[in-house]
């Protein structure tokens, strides 16, 4: 791989880590100051979680363009944004960035770095509400102004950690992270393809209402 192609994969791989960072390590702090108020666990990991996301897309963004996301990656492949042959890399640095990112937390928190998952997220509903998140999420990107997504999808995500059953992981990278802690941010491996088959639905069904919608303000300029 050329500089620039290294580049942008370490881009993907060292925010992805930073993205998990952020959600294992920030669910981890909050479940062990809410004394059992899952609810105020769930809004401080919130807006770690929308503050990070936010910071980080604005970091990456100029350098790989902070996907941090197999399924967003995949979208721009096939609308020409990004090259078909960074595609399996950009996928490979997420998923390799989303454990590494898991095991930080840990070793932060004095937790043992090596863990999987026992929460349960799996059924109808998670289902739907994971095709529903990754489908706004894909919408957002997809339509917002160049200046404002980082802030459009920090507060979409923020929003859908409330509006959806599965506290919106929107996100295959997220998910296979996430397994590997055990942690309030979890997820167990047996739920996982559930979940990333949810997923490509969702973007897919976002990129399909994006065609629908047509031209708006995001696609100035294209």
């Amino acid at each position: 791989m050329g500089a620039l192609t290294t580049r942008r994969v370490f881009a993907e791989a060292l925010g992805t880590a930073l993205l998990l960072a952020i959600v294992i390590g920030s669910g981890i702090m909050a479940e062990r100051l809410a004394g059992g108020n899952v609810a105020v666990a769930l809004l401080a990991n919130t807006l770690a979680t929308v503050g990070g996301l936010y910071i980080l897309i604005e970091v990456f963004g100029p350098v790989s363009g902070a996907h941090f996301n197999p399924a967003v990656s995949a979208v721009m492949a096939f609308r020409g944004d990004l090259a078909w042959a960074l595609l399996l890399p950009y996928i490979v640095a997420q998923l390799a960035g989303s454990v590494l990112g898991a095991w930080l937390a840990h070793a932060m928190f004095d937790l043992p770095i090596w863990q999987f998952s026992t929460h349960v997220r799996s059924g109808t509903g998670q289902w739907i509400a994971e095709a529903v998140a990754t489908a706004g999420l894909l919408l957002v990107i997809l339509r917002a102004p160049p200046a404002r997504v980082a802030a459009m999808v920090a507060c979409y995500i923020g929003a859908a950690y409330w509006f959806t059953a599965s506290t919106s992981f929107a996100n295959p990278a997220a998910a296979f992270g996430r397994m590997f802690s055990n942690s309030f941010a979890g997820i167990e491996p047996a739920s996982v393809p559930g979940f990333v088959l949810a997923q490509c639905a969702g973007a897919a069904i976002g990129v399909a209402v994006d065609a629908l919608l047509g031209a708006g303000k995001g696609h100035e300029g294209a």
